[in-house]
């Protein structure tokens, strides 16, 4: 006789970064959701790029605001069509002060507070970008397949 528990999930974790694949990560997130009767919830990583050009004063930290915003309303509209409770939150992948502080530490760190059962990242590679433009969550999702404590599904 088997004395295992099912599978369940309450919470799920969806990194994100404002990149296409970053929404059709949400997509399979807000599935898996909706399959468990969970939640969602959206963690926007904001990039190196952006995180540097924000201190120095050469990125407008109110465009990236409203770009952050309107992504995170087109997931709010994905997670409101399947009728599946969606949180969200935002955090700089790196940090000019601690070496540690890299988007995969951001994404466990976040799926530990949260307390996430399952997370889904995207992994597909940006098929028109050079090696600088890569998105954040491509760099991290290595990362986050190797060391996460929680089932990963990575698109």
């Amino acid at each position: 006789m088997d004395d295992s528990k099912p599978f369940s999930v309450d919470t799920v974790l969806a990194p994100v970064d404002g990149s296409d694949e970053s929404a059709t990560a949400v997509e399979y997130a807000v599935a898996v959701a909706d399959r468990y009767d969970a939640s969602v919830h959206t963690l926007f990583v904001l990039g190196q790029g952006v995180v540097h050009g924000m201190d120095a004063g050469t990125v407008d930290e109110d465009a990236v605001a409203e770009d952050t915003k309107n992504f995170l309303e087109d997931v709010g509209t994905i997670a409101d069509e399947a009728d599946v409770p969606l949180s969200t939150s935002i955090d700089d992948g790196f940090s000019q002060t601690r070496k540690t502080r890299h988007p995969g530490n951001v994404v466990l760190d976040t799926a530990d507070e949260i307390d996430a059962d399952f997370i889904v990242l995207p992994r597909e590679p940006v098929s028109d970008a050079t090696a600088a433009e890569v998105e954040v969550l491509e760099k991290a999702a290595e990362y986050v397949l190797s060391y996460a404590s929680q089932p990963v599904l990575s698109v």
